[in-house]
């Protein structure tokens, strides 16, 4: 062997990945390790969350960033499970659209692509009263 050719580290058994490309497969871009909300996105998040607040129904929040989905869950109390979450997949950008409502028990309430959008139906409309 010589001195002047490359050494290879061996991989674990079904890794599938080649040297020089990463676990995707692809040559030099890495799909991204941690999702996570932008700034605009978190602006309009918390502009929506800072009102409900005001109004006093919401009372705690709680942010989760994973691999796949981040995740912003709204709470009326600390300590029960989130009355809604917002959820940005990217995985479903081209298909149903990166944003998601999702009620407590699971129920999908509103999913697109603009993230404004998929806002307003967690925005109740102003009810007039009778006289």
């Amino acid at each position: 062997m010589d001195k002047t050719e490359d050494i290879v580290p061996l991989r674990p058994w079904g890794s599938g990945a080649s040297p020089g490309r990463d676990e995707s497969g692809s040559r030099g871009h890495k799909p991204p390790e941690q999702v996570a909300f932008d700034r605009k996105e978190l602006q309009a998040i918390l502009s929506l969350y800072g009102s409900k607040v005001a109004e006093g129904e919401w009372r705690d929040y709680a942010m989760e960033f994973g691999h796949e989905t981040a995740t912003f869950s709204v709470f009326r109390r600390s300590s029960e499970i989130p009355l809604y979450r917002i959820v940005k997949d990217p995985s479903l950008a081209r298909k149903q659209g990166a944003y998601a409502v999702i009620a407590q028990g699971g129920l999908i309430l509103k999913r697109g692509h603009d993230l404004a959008m998929v806002l307003r139906v967690l925005v109740k409309t102003p009810k007039l009263r009778p006289i």
